[in-house]
């Protein structure tokens, strides 16, 4: 579970140029280009049959599921690719969405056995989910080669003073592990692991508000590989040490690239829409809404690094040079923002289109 301060990056610079229709728009965005990216998009067919759980995802069910692109690290093409493919496939039925994954490794290898426990400290496999869009109360799901898992909900991302709900269990999630190979056996060269999971729509909630999907519905998913570098000591698998003795910083390898090196940005994460299993499903379009919001992160991300300088947020969008107005598809959209020194509420409206806000905690509304 990587995390860097935004303003680190804005520092840093991480330069990926962002699309849109609005003429000039670059300008506003400059510095911030990364964390603007078109997310990947996956479109899941719905299934009549189930599959086993078990870790093997050679059956029947998967062999026609197209594969996701191979993960990149998480920073984007900033980074080398990483050296071992990763990739993920999703299929869903009335109760349950399923994922399969191959993690290709040369070492499998794997200590913490016990639920709940931090999984990340092995080479693990991470699923988030955000059913609602609306950039809190999401859910992460870490496995790994022994299929010890770790669930937690985020009320809110760790960035807006949020810690995680460990003690929250995914009621009726199924996990199979499946190594190509030997855990934990120096001696030999593995081919890699795969993993399969049943996560129940009903688990994916806090309290009654449960969301069943539908055909076209689309939620917020992204994946993540955490891998760290070792070496054999006495036929070990050590983790690689700086001169200071201190383990050095684990590879972050994710299916949509965050464009900075923390998965807690749930609005970087990429789309699932829920296929037919009847039609061919129509090409995923990114809906309007999801494109114009992406004034509301602008205001968002300037905010917190105006307000880390300055001790309070900005009182107008002025100083933050962000325009008031834009245009987009020949749609006319205005963003009015409210402000204290220690809250801020922005709202964005275009004629015939949703009224979306978001405020200081990065918690998402559509009004209408």
């Amino acid at each position: 579970m990587p995390k860097l301060n935004l303003n680190t990056a804005i520092l840093l610079g991480l330069f990926i140029p962002f699309q849109t229709t609005l003429v000039n728009a670059q300008e506003p965005f400059k510095g911030l280009e990364s964390l603007f990216t078109v997310p990947h998009q996956y479109t899941a067919s719905f299934t009549s049959v189930r599959p086993a759980i078990d870790g093997d995802i050679n059956e029947r069910v998967w062999a026609n599921i197209p594969w996701s692109e191979n993960f990149t690290d998480i920073e984007g093409s900033k980074k080398p690719a990483p050296f071992f493919d990763t990739r993920c496939k999703m299929i869903w039925d009335c109760d349950n969405l399923y994922i399969a994954a191959e993690l290709k490794d040369d070492h499998v290898w794997a200590n913490v056995k016990k639920h709940d426990e931090v999984i990340f400290q092995d080479n693990d496999f991470e699923v988030f989910i955000d059913p609602n869009d609306n950039a809190q109360q999401y859910f992460e799901i870490e496995v790994n080669a022994l299929n010890t898992v770790w669930e937690l909900f985020l009320p809110k991302a760790y960035r807006n003073g949020s810690g995680s709900l460990i003690s929250w269990d995914a009621p009726g999630l199924r996990s199979g592990v499946k190594v190509q190979g030997t855990v934990n056996r120096s001696s030999d060269k593995d081919g890699g692991w795969t993993v399969e999971m049943a996560i129940p729509y009903s688990a994916l909630n806090i309290g009654d508000n449960v969301k069943i999907p539908k055909e076209d519905d689309i939620w917020r998913i992204n994946f993540s590989r955490v891998q760290w570098d070792t070496h054999l000591a006495d036929g070990q698998y050590v983790k690689n040490r700086d001169a200071t003795g201190k383990n050095l910083p684990e590879r972050n390898w994710v299916w949509s690239p965050q464009g900075i090196i923390n998965m807690h940005y749930p609005e970087r994460w990429g789309y699932l829409k829920f296929g037919s299993a009847s039609k061919e499903s129509k090409p995923f379009a990114f809906p309007y809404a999801a494109r114009a919001k992406n004034y509301l992160w602008l205001v968002y991300y300037k905010q917190q690094a105006y307000r880390d300088k300055q001790g309070k947020y900005a009182k107008s969008l002025k100083k933050l040079g962000i325009p008031s107005s834009f245009m987009l598809d020949g749609k006319s959209n205005q963003l009015q923002m409210e402000v204290t020194p220690h809250q801020f509420y922005i709202t964005l409206s275009a004629d015939g289109e949703q009224t979306i806000t978001l405020n200081q905690d990065g918690l998402i509304q559509k009004l209408r």
